[in-house]
């Protein structure tokens, strides 16, 4: 009893920390990843602290299938269907470019390491943070299709990064190497096999959300889905990965259809405030990891593991700069030329961009510390420790560095952030008031009476005034500027609003309507705003 009462102090300890570390990142403008990694990292240095281990079954069975179908779930179809060649060729091929490149510089420069061992760290280096390089890169405002891209490639490297591990594992167990069809047939399998488990599982849940109407119970389903796909999967030898997201899309582009109004804002809430915690988690969980990365290292001055740390930390930004240029190059050549889309020659300044951001995270470190402990023969794995310290040296300087330093580049190199999607917006609300002012003209004709009349009449005229305050798009496809001395009809909305919500909660005061009442009033207020604002 002990024990779990001091698992459970442990726990709430962790999530308050997270969410008041969370807050003053946020305060400061700064990406939360980035100051909890810090932050776990300060704490581990202090004495008395306890030491929280991250295994890396928790990692793989219970973190990370919730945060690979969220972000699935909150990516655009559309855009990753358009960008998949670009995708692919950072989600599969610049990950064996790692691999191999990682397995030649290790080979002179690493103590110990011969072309196995270096291809194994590689493969365990090789995949991106999910979570850490797209919230930053909201956060500093880069543009839409460099986002667009990061995502794609942190939701699929994951599966071949664990592939590549899994062959580098093989290697140096047995000494031989896999030969080239073996892993294609491999590969082959591990995305048939987790597309086939992500769409069948997906059209089970979009069937049986059409027989359920209880936001509960959805919900409920909604956390089930993405561990079984990632068990099914895994159990039919495909890519876990891969079927949570195609799972996350799937059911994403059907939410619309048998998720009900209240049902889809209460999933959506229940799923931020999730993502959020354990994403806190693993950033804070990350840091802590430092007594149990430097426990099993000897020999070693803390001078020379450092120098280590940071030389091999360049080599993999230098590995992924090497590989971008020709790389998006190659891909823009492919989707103008075969696949013909419209697609605009990347910039070198984006190229450089997207190298960059080239963040490492909670998957990297689960992967070096699932290496076995010892060899076939009984004997220890060579250099495991040391492949550990190395993946959390530059989990540290990808995230901290790399993450701290992007505004300022994005300011140097001229980035603007392009917010295509506002045209879109635009269009998109004009078209929908039009159909709404049409079907009320239509209704109005019919109508009998002249309450009737007066009804369809003041909903027409509340339509058009919604249709005049919409303003068209600036020359560079972004939000105009507004004058925001002007008094608009949203302003006066909210305004209005915000009287009505100083009165009702007067009437809670004076004890004229109960707290559930209150409730009720509030949600349909807090609606309201959150819509017009």
């Amino acid at each position: 009893m002990d024990h779990v009462n001091y698992i459970l102090v442990l726990l709430i300890g962790l999530l308050c920390s997270v969410a008041a570390v969370a807050g003053l990142a946020r305060r400061f403008a700064i990406s939360y990843p980035i100051v909890l990694v810090v932050f776990g990292l300060l704490c581990s240095l202090l004495p008395h602290i306890p030491r929280i281990p991250l295994p890396p079954s928790v990692v793989f069975l219970v973190i990370l299938p919730p945060l690979l179908y969220v972000a699935a779930w909150q990516t655009s179809w559309r855009e990753f269907k358009y960008n998949l060649v670009s995708i692919s060729s950072l989600a599969v091929l610049l990950v064996f470019f790692t691999a191999v490149g990682v397995a030649f510089a290790a080979k002179w420069w690493l103590p110990g390491f011969n072309w196995q061992l270096g291809f194994l760290l590689g493969a365990v280096v090789s995949p991106t943070d999910a979570v850490a390089a797209t919230s930053i890169a909201r956060k500093v405002g880069m543009p839409q299709r460099i986002v667009d891209l990061l995502e794609g490639e942190s939701l699929l490297n994951d599966a071949t990064g664990l592939l590549a591990l899994e062959f580098g594992v093989e290697m140096v167990l047995q000494g031989t190497a896999p030969t080239i069809g073996r892993g294609i047939l491999e590969f082959a399998w591990l995305t048939v096999g987790g597309l086939l488990v992500g769409l069948v599982i997906g059209w089970v849940v979009t069937w049986l959300e059409r027989w359920v109407d209880d936001g509960p119970v959805e919900i409920a389903l909604s956390l089930i889905v993405p561990y079984a796909a990632y068990l099914t999967g895994e159990a039919v030898k495909g890519s876990g990965v891969i079927a949570v997201v195609v799972c996350g899309l799937f059911v994403s582009r059907r939410s619309s259809d048998f998720f009900s109004p209240g049902v889809r804002l209460q999933a959506v809430a229940v799923w931020d405030a999730l993502e959020f915690l354990l994403n806190g988690l693993v950033f804070v969980l990350i840091g802590l990891q430092l007594p149990y990365v430097l426990d099993g290292i000897h020999g070693q001055s803390k001078l020379g593991l450092l120098g280590y740390g940071v030389a091999f930390s360049a080599i993999l930004v230098l590995l992924r700069m090497v590989w971008m240029y020709p790389a998006a190059s190659a891909a823009w050549w492919v989707r103008a030329r075969i696949a013909k889309q419209a697609y605009e020659r990347p910039r070198a300044n984006q190229v450089f961009v997207v190298g960059w951001t080239g963040m490492r995270g909670v998957v990297a470190l689960a992967a070096a510390n699932s290496l076995p402990l010892t060899l076939n023969d009984g004997s220890p794995f060579p250099q495991r420790s040391f492949i550990i310290f190395l993946t959390f040296s530059l989990i540290l300087v990808t995230l901290v560095l790399q993450g701290l330093s992007l505004p300022w580049l994005i300011r140097v190199l001229r980035i603007s952030k392009e917010n295509t999607q506002f045209c879109e917006e635009v269009e998109a609300r004009q078209l929908l008031l039009k159909a709404a002012i049409d079907f009320l003209g239509e209704r109005r004709r019919s109508a009998e009476g002249e309450h009737e009349v007066h009804l369809y009449e003041d909903l027409l005229h509340e339509y058009q005034h919604k249709l005049e305050e919409i303003d068209g798009c600036a020359p560079d496809g972004s939000d105009p500027v507004r004058d925001s001395n002007g008094l608009t009809m949203s302003n006066l909305l909210l305004d209005t609003i915000r009287r009505e919500r100083e009165e009702l909660n007067l009437l809670r005061a004076h004890g004229r309507i109960g707290d559930s009442v209150h409730r009720s009033l509030e949600r349909e207020l807090d609606l309201s705003e959150i819509r017009l604002a």
